[in-house]
This record gives structure tokens, C-alpha cells and sequence, in this order.
């Protein structure tokens, strides 16, 4: 007797791909946010002697744990539960520690939004990157961890891809790096999806400080 597996029959269908197909395409690296230009600070690390595969990976899990990765992730969170987009745009903002950081998420939301609006015909606010990517999914049929962890994944392999056009960083060296980071991005979606706004809290002084002196860099191929 042969055992088909679940996933092998033509009549077990995911309602959910569609808008999950959508998910992947709004943070693919493909789509026009302009996110290969940004390095949340990580050029300027580079430059001052970090230098390998495991240090760029820590340096990322940190951003992710304690700093823009984390505060990102909550205020996707808050938008998906419906709270006011207006409200966490101007917290977004306050949020921002320097004025890359906030250049940074302010022309990806632009560019995120314009792009969504012309895809699914909804007009689209212009946002912070996390409160314009929580507006446009709130109208999927998806869990909020999920959406959180596509954008937390998105994020990191923003960063990870930059280090490879830094740094003698292969390919394969660095899709391992990524792949350690997806026990933590699991972990931090799924606390951020039931986080509150008191869980808007960041300390990650060695990456904001990176991105305030970035501003300076003589010599650069990111905008942040």
C-alpha cells in the first residue's frame, strides 16, 4: 500500500496562498522599495573592523533582539490589531534615532506604498516602512506572527546581502548566516505578534550609534 503525503494531493488546497504569494512578493528583495541602498548602520561597522561572517551575523541578531529589527516588528504588530495607522506613523518617527534611520524607514514606506497602491488599486498613505507594510497586510488572511517573520526574514537578508557587497563574504558563508537567524526571527515574531506598545523598547546603542556616525563616512556604497 502506498502513503501519499498531505502536501502531494490536488484536492488539499491552502486558501491562504494567494495572499501569502502576495506577502512574499511585497518583501522580496525584488520588489522597488529601494532596501539594497540601506545598511541600518552596518557599512559604517564594517568599516570600523567588523569583518566576518559571524560578527555581521551577531551584529544582525542584536539589531533584531534589541533595536530597529524588535521596534519594527511591534509596531507591524500594532497596525495588523488595527490601531491607528496615524498615531504609530508619528511614533514611528519619534522612534527613529538619527536622521538615517528615519530617511531609511520613511523612502521605503513611500516606495513600499506606491507600489502596493498600484498593485491592489487601495490608496496606500505614505508611512514608515513597518506601518505601511501592517497597512497593506492587514488585508490578508494570515497570521500576524507570519507577516512578522516574512518582514523580520526580509530584514535581516537586507542586511546579510549588503555584507556580501562589502566584505569577501561568500555566498554560501552567508545564506548559512541567514539560516542561524530563523530560530530567533520565529521566536521574535511570535512575541511581537502579542506585544502592546509598552513593548516599544530599544537598546541597541552600538548599531544607532554606527548609523549616527555613518553620516560622516568619506567613503560609502549604502545611504545608510
Amino acid at each position: 500500500m502506498v502513503t501519499v503525503a498531505p502536501w502531494a494531493t490536488t484536492t488539499r488546497i491552502d486558501m491562504a496562498m494567494p495572499d501569502r504569494l502576495s506577502l512574499i512578493q511585497w518583501l522580496s528583495p525584488a520588489f522597488p522599495t529601494g532596501g539594497f541602498a540601506y545598511s541600518h548602520g552596518l557599512e559604517q561597522a564594517m568599516a570600523e573592523g567588523l569583518r566576518n561572517a559571524d560578527g555581521v551575523a551577531s551584529w544582525v541578531a542584536d539589531v533584531l533582539r534589541h533595536g530597529g529589527g524588535w521596534t519594527d516588528a511591534v509596531l507591524l504588530a500594532l497596525v495588523l490589531r488595527g490601531e491607528d495607522a496615524d498615531q504609530l506613523t508619528d511614533l514611528a518617527r519619534a522612534l527613529a534615532s538619527s536622521a538615517e534611520r528615519l530617511a531609511e524607514t520613511m523612502d521605503q514606506g513611500r516606495a513600499f506604498a506606491t507600489t502596493v497602491a498600484a498593485l491592489t488599486g487601495r490608496s496606500q498613505p505614505e508611512r514608515p516602512l513597518p506601518v505601511a507594510v501592517g497597512e497593506a497586510a492587514r488585508h490578508l488572511a494570515l497570521p500576524a506572527a507570519e507577516i512578522i517573520a516574512h518582514y523580520l526574514h526580509a530584514f535581516a537578508a537586507n542586511l546579510i546581502a549588503g555584507a556580501m557587497r562589502f566584505l569577501p563574504l561568500g555566498q554560501v558563508q552567508a545564506q548559512v548566516a541567514l539560516a542561524r537567524l530563523h530560530p530567533l526571527i520565529d521566536t521574535l515574531a511570535r512575541q511581537a505578534a502579542t506585544a502592546g506598545r509598552d513593548r516599544l523598547e530599544g537598546c541597541c546603542f552600538s548599531a544607532d550609534l554606527a548609523a549616527m556616525r555613518h553620516e560622516t563616512l568619506d567613503v560609502r556604497i549604502f545611504r545608510t
